[in-house]
């Protein structure tokens, strides 16, 4: 408990508003991390595809590790699905197989009923600053961290970005046009939707696009604005429905095999926490002007974009709460974590 209290310091020096929690660690290092010439080499398998701009900000988070140690950490990042099969990461670095992993707790929710507040929480915080800052100001990150360390990986930090939109083949102009209609959701957000009257359909992501051009569903969660341009949805879909009231925030995160980070030094434990928050507020900036340049393509393309009332949201928000705290499946670190982003929406007003 003293190294973890003397590793906690260390970082809040180093990188003030981080509130990372280091956890206990075997003593023996994962086989496959070397240290060849005072160089620790780890791999990390990310999300994402190679050359997208996402898996382009997991390189610049690795050449910042590197920096920030002077060489003695060298990660090399590999696109999703490069080392295992995605779905199979979390037990891959459990094991050692790499020593780090960018994932997004969503996936593992259904096991791990706390990973679905510190993934993305639908009608929850509308900006993701103030999602980022649950993390790092309200004890998000030690509650997040407490999730994995049952497992022998440790949390190091989220990546925290903005909404996901809605894309629709009828108009939905308030919450209400959404009862009855057929939707891809995933997560707690097929839950949460399944309240409001939605028919759900948990579609793999690469269905998406032929589910609305067949009509097989009304409406869809798919990805960021970009991302779903450049996969042509603005083909099937004529409206899009902002705010991504059942992804309004999102945060991926950075999980490390808890015996190849206990034989990290305290810089390198710092470079990492440095350069994951460096890595979420760059990406979220390049979302932001990314989103501004695609909302154009998709009104070119002949796109309706609809906002919803923000007062009809914020009555939904105060709705959605049960369908939370249902997803808690009684479990207390996931009530937790629920009540304290509860208590941080009361505090702005939100709720």
């Amino acid at each position: 408990m003293k190294d973890n209290l003397n590793n906690s310091a260390t970082r809040r020096h180093f990188l003030r508003g981080a509130a990372a929690t280091s956890l206990a660690a075997p003593a023996v290092v994962a086989a496959s991390s070397v240290r060849a010439q005072g160089t620790i080499e780890w791999r990390m398998q990310a999300l994402w595809g190679g050359g997208t701009t996402p898996m382009l900000y997991e390189e610049k988070f690795c050449d910042r590790v590197r920096e920030l140690t002077g060489g003695s950490l060298s990660i090399t990042p590999f696109a999703g699905g490069q080392i295992v099969p995605a779905a199979q990461a979390f037990d891959a670095v459990r094991g050692g197989a790499f020593q780090l992993m960018k994932t997004f707790d969503g996936y593992t929710a259904g096991k791990i009923p706390a990973h679905g507040f510190s993934s993305t929480v639908p009608f929850g915080f509308p900006e993701a600053d103030q999602y980022e800052a649950w993390f790092y100001e309200r004890g998000g990150m030690e509650l997040a961290a407490q999730s994995y360390a049952p497992a022998g990986l440790t949390y190091v930090a989220p990546t925290v970005y903005g909404e996901e939109p809605l894309h629709s083949k009828v108009e939905i102009r308030k919450m209400a046009d959404m009862e009855g209609l057929k939707g891809r959701f995933v997560g707690l957000a097929a839950a949460v939707m399944a309240d409001f009257g939605v028919a759900v359909s948990p579609l793999p992501t690469s269905e998406v696009y032929s589910a609305l051009d067949k009509g097989l569903i009304d409406f869809a969660d798919r990805g960021d604005i970009k991302a779903n341009y450049e996969e042509g949805i603005h083909e099937v879909a004529k409206y899009l429905i902002l705010p991504g009231i059942h992804q309004p925030s999102t945060a991926t995160c950075y999980v490390a095999n808890t015996a190849a980070y206990g034989q990290l030094d305290d810089q390198q434990r710092a470079a990492l926490a440095v350069a994951a928050r460096e890595v979420s507020g760059a990406l979220r900036q390049n979302i932001i002007v990314d989103n501004a340049e695609y909302l154009a393509k998709f009104e070119d393309a002949g796109v309706e974009i609809i906002n919803l009332d923000p007062e009809d949201v914020a009555q939904a928000r105060s709705k959605a709460v049960a369908s939370w705290e249902k997803a808690t499946k009684g479990d207390a670190l996931a009530t937790e974590m629920m009540e304290s982003q509860k208590q941080l929406l009361s505090d702005l007003r939100l709720l």
